[in-house]
């Protein structure tokens, strides 16, 4: 008899993003893995969920509400939203960062013992590291309208708030693992690349096609939403359960050949542009 490794069957889950993309995928395949899947977005699911809860990320009001409703304890939390940088900037923040958190934060008291929580962060965040000082002044607002209004006096400094949004997810995903730990709760992040989703056209109005392009050479291809919801299941599963504080790239090894110097972005985009 096969063994089951991930171990969802059974399992209460909830997927915050569930209507399309990387999101619906990764509740679909939970839901055939044998999970009692919750879903909530700002729009309803196409996957037949045990519940669906409409849930704006904008609004604390919403997210205390959303945990709410949704109730008991949980499993495994799937954080899989996200804006793109053609919505305002502030409002990129706020739900790419802040109300993740506040999403997530929520629900600690109602997590078991075991439980695990992954984000999907981007590649774009991977220069965190070397922009602690600003990113952890950011980090330091907890209520929304401080924080966007800081965003709104810093955005010169600060640049692109989906940049800004996701090295705060790097950041806080590894101050957060060693919390978390000693209460038995895992947290990680992926790092994706860009994915052949609908969002993918909102991307190229903010990139165009070049830097898309470059982002894609090294597969050739872009990844499917199905390829960056499987390692969000494997990251919470028993399988990955000494795993915790990591930002997984899932970009068929763009990010390990930018970091050693075997590719190079600029070079990539110009072969890119080529005619």
């Amino acid at each position: 008899m096969a063994v089951d490794i991930l171990g969802y069957k059974g399992k209460r889950v909830v997927v915050m993003g569930c209507f399309s993309g990387t999101g619906e995928a990764c509740a679909r395949a939970l839901v055939g893995l044998g999970a009692e899947v919750h879903g909530a977005d700002i729009k309803p699911s196409p996957v037949s969920l045990s519940s669906f809860t409409e849930v704006d990320l904008k609004s604390p009001d919403s997210i205390a509400a959303g945990i709410a409703s949704i109730g008991g304890k949980v499993d495994a939390l799937f954080n899989v939203s996200g804006l793109p940088q053609t919505f305002p900037g502030e409002d990129v923040v706020t739900v790419n960062f802040l109300g993740i958190r506040a999403w997530t934060e929520g629900w600690l008291p109602h997590l078991n013992s075991g439980a695990a929580i992954v984000t999907v962060s981007s590649l774009a965040g991977m220069g965190y590291l070397g922009r602690q000082p600003l990113v952890r002044e950011f980090m330091g607002f907890t209520d929304f309208a401080e924080a966007r209004q800081w965003y709104l006096d810093h955005a010169a400094e600060a640049g692109d708030p989906y940049t800004l949004s996701k090295e705060a997810i790097n950041t806080w995903t590894q101050i957060s693992a060693t919390e978390l730990i000693g209460r038995d709760i895992r947290i990680n992040c992926t790092m994706p690349s860009p994915i052949d989703t609908p969002m993918l056209g909102e991307f190229r109005k903010i990139a165009g096609d070049a830097v898309l392009g470059a982002f894609a050479k090294a597969k050739g291809r872009y990844s499917t939403a199905e390829e960056q919801a499987l390692p969000l299941i494997l990251l919470n599963s028993g399988a990955a359960r000494f795993i915790s504080g990591v930002c997984l790239p899932v970009d068929a090894g763009l990010a390990g050949g930018l970091a050693t110097g075997v590719l190079d972005m600029q070079k990539m985009i110009a072969e890119a542009t080529a005619p």
